[in-house]
């Protein structure tokens, strides 16, 4: 199901994937007015169908899903990874559970973030922006899973040292900042930089180490223990 807000051109295109209708009537009621929800989905191959078709900028996705394979909403996140047919859309785990288990899969699958559905409305509403923008948003305690699910042993810490060598003392500063997800002008004013100075620290960091993107330095910084 998909539907259009009117005078909604420039606002923050999003699906909201769960299985309860109840819950995402409420959810959408609570949202902030700088989010169009452009489609709703129950089911894996529902949320599937629906997000390549419309391309939202964000998709608010259960990680517990009926259809597809069983595989539930990190199965959603690998389908259309596979398929290519949403490759700008981001995707921000809201469920109900705090199991590791769920956690995990869903950000190895590609999430970008994972909140809990005690989260208010302008929580989420700030996630979303936050997502959009490239930065990874954890509930605080959940952070904690995705630590140790991509925790290093010692070989990986001594290789890290060598490849932090590469990165100037600014750059190692402008990189745990951007790896913790925060945003280019939160980085700025933090570190007294202009957002076109940060926005060179990053490309660089990530030329240097050879990644791709934001979300890779998430997961690189991750699994060597340096956030």
């Amino acid at each position: 199901m998909t539907e259009q807000q009117p005078g909604a051109e420039t606002a923050i295109r999003i699906v909201i994937v769960d299985d309860h209708q109840i819950f995402r009537t409420g959810l959408r009621a609570e949202l902030g007015a700088e989010l169009d929800v452009v489609g709703e989905a129950a089911t894996v191959d529902e949320a599937v169908a629906v997000i390549a078709q419309t391309r939202p900028a964000v998709v608010l996705l259960d990680v517990h899903l009926p259809g597809g394979t069983g595989g539930g909403g990190a199965e959603v996140v690998r389908a259309l990874a596979a398929a290519g047919s949403a490759p700008e859309t981001r995707f921000l785990a809201l469920s109900v559970s705090d199991a590791a288990d769920d956690v995990v899969s869903v950000i190895r699958a590609g999430a970008r973030g994972y909140l809990t559905k005690t989260s208010s409305g302008a929580e989420v509403t700030a996630a979303v922006l936050r997502v959009r923008d490239g930065d990874a948003v954890f509930s605080p305690r959940l952070a904690g899973f995705v630590l140790d699910a991509f925790g290093a042993g010692t070989g990986e810490t001594a290789a890290a040292d060598d490849e932090l060598d590469r990165l100037s003392a600014r750059e190692q500063e402008v990189m745990r900042m951007i790896a913790r997800g925060y945003a280019y002008k939160e980085v700025a004013a933090e570190l007294f930089l202009s957002v076109k100075t940060v926005e060179t620290h990053v490309s660089n960091v990530l030329r240097k180490l050879q990644l791709s993107n934001r979300h890779e330095l998430t997961a690189w910084a991750l699994s060597r223990r340096l956030l």
